[in-house]
């Protein structure tokens, strides 16, 4: 499906019903009438069965999972949750959750309840539906008058029931489709006419044994008639039809496009997913898609659409020879190389971008190729991990077609390469692509294409979910326009003493990993690295955090420095007693479970979770593999060998059970940080600056010369490197603590990896999507043809829409958006700036450059720059060198108009060169 939707006829499943069939059958290029005969035979058998057709911008699919199929997960989203913090008794039963969260319950949709001290019935009732849901309450269908009281706490969880379907085989289907699944708002009623017009499009196919002709006027009017026709005779509502639509449909039906078949593909290939597996809603059951703003205003002649006898025919036969050149020639930067950079190079190479003439494709990504990448990243292969991502998948790229004029960089694109992406690069190009997995490095490369003015085609997945925008020059909003939320963060408090759910817990194990196997043995290689230079730092801040860094140097070279690998378990063994015993001991022992607030109420109250310490056993398999491998860990940051016997988990847990343990003894005085606000989580007792001098003197005492440590990086996708075996077994043991449900180590993974969920049909499908905004691009197409859209498979579901078109400001008969910049002409004084906009009917006020002032009439002192160059105060005032090749450099002027109202202007460029 990614390069193109054909196979053979699936005449195999025609065979003795002795033989087992497949679960699932894709029909791609077949006739209706066969495709109505594979479908009886499969909806008859328990096989799902689907019918995809590509027909030029045009598209197709059908699907029919039998009579009764079930749908275990109807969303793939996480079940919505809250913390209840009280309950209301009454016909009517009020639930009310803590504030940390806004709760995303709707109204109708059923959930659970567990940890509820006191109201038994409600736990041991079955799901039960809410309704009247506000940001952090919901009342219950239920009367609980009569239930014994509320007394504190409870988790409430959203209950995901499985949705039963019954599908329609497709000769019933024809007649009676339903409802259609709606791709673009602004075409509401166009899948009722291509529902018919693919029937009329088959019907022409068996009767002239071959699809119309591109271009051609005859066969147009005859699919034109041929779908009069089915629309007069078609049950229900009169079908209104676009003749338009159907000529574009005849003229173009014979091509296949790239774009089209990883679009369709990709949906086609979650469709297979669902029908296997029961995970996500399907299809139900007819989809009709297109693209018609793709295409040129009118019908090309069919001399342009004919055939070339190149491997574009198809597209030619679709857009026409013109916009092929124009793809050729194309001169295009795609920024990353990773899922949907090489999804993006795979399409450019089959559309032939950047394949002939001034054409040019480059591609950049300073990342390497992991093991992790495989599973979606389909141009690396095994042996690929470890090399660069865009060498390796330009490489790919030419294979696919020898005649892509690439080159494959291994550049960060930043502030800090624009001497590699200069004026000169941004300004030779045609169109960027983005193919990049996080917001800031979108948001620079958006802000080059608004100050160069290139069209910006951006996109991005997360799991089944996908988004495509397309930005371009004076006709819409750039991408910073709108941002998403800042990603909430728990507060310190919160991870250190007070977690709640797994997340809190894997965050803090993530945290301990960095802290005691990265951070702290990389500060006691700077100690080691000159002693005294790391002291007079230390002594000159002298603060709480200088005493803290100090005592985990201390700790990893004095108290705990290892040797040998049973030292090591025996470390292991003291910090799971530290961690998770003594540490909870001490803040019961602060807060005991009846303690109180200054207000009165329970300190141990939603979302608080009053915690138990732990007691090491060896029996305990999560134990022992912690043990195990927080030992090897350590051993490594030592440079310790690791003995061959370390492998079983029974004898180091044996050894770190023999360990001697000192009995734990309560604290007075000791302050744990409850305030969500605040910054750290303890205050240890005494001076800061005697702790710091002890510990300097312990460090003096016992430096040993050329041992340098070594500090490790935590690598998730190494499953034998017992990184994640740590990260999982704290964050378990840290659950245990406070009574959280533990995850196992692929979840842990995906959350403490921070990994993003990516597929590949998904990606697919995006990139399809974006490169059909790139036709438009090449075509110079208006507004209200480009489309940005945002799909989620899942569901499935799709809303495009045009893009919004940027503010514009006005003066007089000045009008500017984001994308103007005004460029002044010569080495310009400061008099001859203020001249130039006085001469606009403005008063310009003050010139800033960067962070510096270079003028303001508010200082009198400014009135001596106003004979100078400003090119000069750039450089003196701004202190910015100007490099050799830019002809001009950028200031920003601040305005008033006649009535003295400030007046937001363009970036002003001055070429003084």
């Amino acid at each position: 499906y990614a390069s193109r939707l054909s196979m053979a006829y699936v005449s195999y499943l025609f065979i003795p019903p002795s033989l087992h069939p497949d679960q699932v059958v894709v029909a791609v290029d077949v006739p209706l009438e066969q495709a109505i005969r594979i479908d009886s035979f499969c909806h008859a058998n328990g096989i799902a069965f689907i019918r995809a057709d590509i027909r030029g911008v045009f598209a197709s699919v059908f699907c029919d999972f039998g009579p009764q199929f079930t749908v275990y997960d109807v969303d793939g989203e996480d079940p919505h949750t809250g913390i209840v913090a009280g309950i209301t008794q009454g016909p009517t039963t009020l639930v009310t959750c803590v504030e940390d969260d806004r709760l995303e319950f709707q109204d109708g949709e059923l959930v659970v309840f567990t940890e509820v001290v006191g109201m038994p019935e409600l736990a041991a009732s079955k799901p039960i539906r809410v309704r009247n849901c506000k940001p952090h309450s919901f009342e219950l269908e239920l009367d609980s008058a009569e239930f014994q009281p509320y007394q504190r706490g409870g988790i409430v969880t959203q209950f995901k029931p499985s949705k039963e379907l019954a599908f329609k085989p497709l000769a019933a289907s024809l007649a009676d489709p339903g409802e259609f699944l709606l791709t673009d708002f602004a075409k509401m009623e166009r899948p009722a006419l291509l529902h018919l017009a693919f029937q009329a499009l088959d019907a022409f196919a068996v009767r002239h044994g071959r699809l119309p002709a591109p271009g051609s006027r005859e066969d147009g009017d005859a699919l034109l008639a041929a779908v009069h026709e089915l629309a007069a005779s078609a049950p229900g509502p009169q079908v209104e039809v676009e003749e338009q639509v159907v000529r574009w449909l005849a003229s173009t039906a014979s091509g296949q496009l790239n774009p089209m078949a990883a679009m369709i593909g990709g949906f086609v290939g979650q469709e297979v997913v669902k029908a296997a597996s029961g995970k996500f809603h399907p299809l139900h059951q007819w989809l009709y898609f297109d693209s018609i703003e793709s295409l040129p205003a009118e019908i090309p002649e069919a001399s342009q659409l004919a055939p070339r006898g190149s491997r574009y025919d198809d597209q030619i036969a679709v857009f026409g020879a013109e916009l092929q050149a124009k793809l050729a020639a194309a001169r295009v930067f795609l920024v990353g190389a990773g899922a949907l950079g090489c999804e993006f190079l795979k399409n450019f190479a089959l559309m032939g971008v950047a394949s002939a003439g001034g054409g040019s494709l480059t591609v950049t990504d300073d990342d390497t190729i992991e093991r992790s990448n495989l599973s979606r990243q389909f141009l690396f292969r095994d042996w690929d991990i470890g090399s660069s991502k865009s060498g390796v998948a330009g490489a790919a790229a030419r294979r696919i077609n020898p005649d892509l004029r690439l080159r494959a960089l291994q550049n960060r694109v930043s502030p800090e390469t624009e001497a590699v992406f200069d004026d000169a690069f941004w300004g030779g190009l045609d169109l960027v692509v983005n193919a990049l997995d996080n917001v800031n490095a979108r948001l620079y490369v958006d802000s080059r294409c608004v100050y160069f003015q290139k069209p910006l085609l951006e996109s991005g997945t997360l799991g089944p979910k996908a988004n495509t925008q397309a930005v371009i020059p004076g006709l819409t909003e750039n991408y910073g326009a709108s941002r998403d939320p800042p990603e909430k963060q728990a507060p310190m408090c919160t991870l250190h003493s007070f977690p709640h759910n797994i997340h809190h817990c894997l965050t803090y194990a993530r945290s301990e990993f960095e802290g005691l196997l990265e951070k702290t043995p990389a500060e006691a290689n700077a100690f080691l690295a000159d002693p005294e230079k790391y002291i007079a730092s230390v002594r000159s801040a002298s603060d709480a955090a200088a005493r803290e860094q100090l005592e985990r140097v201390t700790e990893v070279l004095v108290s705990e420095h290892c040797t040998t690998f049973e030292e090591c378990i025996a470390w292991a063994r003291r910090k799971f007693q530290q961690q998770f015993h003594d540490r909870i001991a001490q803040l019961i022992f602060t807060f005991p479970e009846d303690a109180k607030t200054s207000t009165g109420a329970l300190f141990w109250s939603a979302p608080k979770r009053f915690p138990k310490p732990l007691e090491f056993s060896a029996s305990d398999p999560a134990h022992a593999q912690l043990a195990q491998a927080a030992a090897i860990l350590k051993a490594q940051v030592h440079g310790i060998p690791i003995p061959a016997w370390a492998t079983d988990v029974g004898r180091v847990a044996d050894i770190a059970a023999a360990t001697p343990i000192e009995p734990f003894v309560a604290k007075e005085g000791v302050k744990i940080e409850t305030d969500p606000k605040a910054s750290s989580v303890a205050h240890a007792m005494g001076s800061d600056e005697a702790a710091i001098e002890a510990n300097i003197a312990k460090l003096q005492a016992s430096i040993r010369p050329g041992t340098a440590l070594q500090p490790i990086v935590f690598e998730k996708d190494n499953d034998a490197n017992f990184h994640m075996q740590f990260i999982a077994g704290v964050a378990n043991m840290r659950a245990r603590n406070y009574d959280i449900p533990e995850v196992d180590k692929l979840q842990a993974k995906l959350i403490a990896g921070r990994i993003i969920p990516a597929i590949a049909t998904t990606t697919a499908m995006a990139t399809g999507l974006v490169c059909l905004e790139l036709y438009k691009v090449f075509r110079g197409a208006p507004l209200e043809a480009y489309r940005n859209t945002f799909a989620n498979l899942a569901l499935p579901l799709f809303a495009a829409a045009e893009p919004i078109p940027p503010k514009h400001c006005a003066f007089r008969d000045m009008r500017w958006s984001l994308w103007d910049r005004w460029m002044l002409e010569g080495d310009l004084t400061v008099q001859q700036v203020l001249d130039w906009f006085r001469e606009k009917g403005l008063e310009a006020y003050s010139i800033s450059c960067g962070q510096s002032l270079l003028y303001n009439n508010l200082f009198p002192k400014h009135k001596e720059r106003m004979g100078t160059r400003m090119s000069e105060l750039v450089q003196t005032i701004a202190k910015q060198t100007i490099p050799e090749n830019r002809r001009h450099f950028d200031v920003v002027v601040a305005c008033e108009d006649e009535e003295g109202e400030d007046l937001d202007v363009p970036l002003v460029s001055i070429r003084f060169r």
